[in-house]
């Protein structure tokens, strides 16, 4: 039987280091405080917005909540980041994506103060990532599918990889930073030829595509280290990641669930992001 990475396990050590953090900022009079901006009433993020306030509270971060219909013009949504990047209270910006189809991203991403990015929205903290400088902020799932690496004994250095996702929310930024780690990278999509023969021939895939349970056993060798990003419905309306878990789990070397797994520590990598915001505002780092 394979063995599955507990993304639990691995949230709650940095969860220890930032209540460490927020309590030494705090004793120099610096507040941690989170800006949630959403759009519109879709329930993933409103799931999504409530976990984050929850593990805000758990480690004693502030948040603020903003929400606004769907409609609301590029214009506008500028005015209102305009306003949280000059609010001195607020240490990070978090704006829920993706954005309703008439608001033009670009715009957007380019309208976040860089030291308040924890999200790595911006296109220059991006780029940070893409020269191998880490004094920015990291996007957060791209940081903890690597954690989860990281943090189960997995040694990168001359490992081949397989990232099934090309987006620069998660797969580039994520080659990258596997590149950082002397890894081999292939970026799939889904124009790629024969990818089955390209994930069974990876020492670890990392899939996002959110194609419920997509991944079967004859991806994968008993050898495979499968790091599942994806987050959907299957058919029955259940979680469900990209690989079908109960498939594969037992024909594999290690794997992360869903949930428990990559998604677990997702949320974390942006508490620390909002954390080092505030220490890099009171200069303490």
């Amino acid at each position: 039987m394979g063995l599955t990475i507990d993304g639990k396990f691995i949230a709650n050590n940095i969860k220890k280091d930032i209540i460490k953090k927020v309590e030494y900022l705090r004793e120099k009079g610096n507040i941690p405080t989170l800006a949630i901006v959403r759009l519109g009433d879709n329930p993933g993020d409103i799931s999504y917005e409530k976990s984050i306030i929850k593990l805000c509270s758990d480690v004693n971060i502030d948040t603020k909540k903003f929400v606004f219909d769907n409609d609301i013009s590029t214009k506008e949504l500028q005015q209102i980041l305009g306003q949280l990047n000059e609010d001195t209270s607020i240490s990070g910006i978090l704006l829920f994506r993706p954005l309703p189809e008439h608001i033009d991203e670009n715009l957007i991403r380019n309208s976040i103060n860089l030291n308040k990015d924890v999200d790595c929205m911006h296109p220059l903290n991006l780029e940070k990532i893409f020269e191998g400088d880490y004094s920015g902020f990291t996007p957060c799932t791209s940081k903890a599918a690597l954690l989860a690496i990281l943090n189960s004994g997995i040694e990168l250095d001359g490992k081949t990889v397989a990232v099934i996702n090309r987006s620069m929310v998660v797969g580039k930024p994520l080659a990258m930073m596997l590149l950082s780690n002397n890894a081999t990278v292939t970026i799939c999509h889904s124009k790629t030829h024969d990818l089955r023969k390209i994930t069974k021939s990876s020492d670890i895939v990392v899939t996002a595509l959110g194609r419920a349970k997509y991944f079967n056993k004859d991806y994968f060798t008993n050898e495979s280290i499968v790091i599942d990003v994806g987050v959907s419905q299957d058919k029955n309306g259940k979680l469900s990641g990209d690989v079908d878990f109960e498939d594969v789990v037992n024909n594999v070397r290690m794997i992360t669930p869903v949930p428990g797994g990559v998604g677990s520590i997702t949320t974390c990598v942006l508490l620390e992001n909002v954390v080092k915001a505030c220490m890099k505002e009171a200069v303490l780092i």
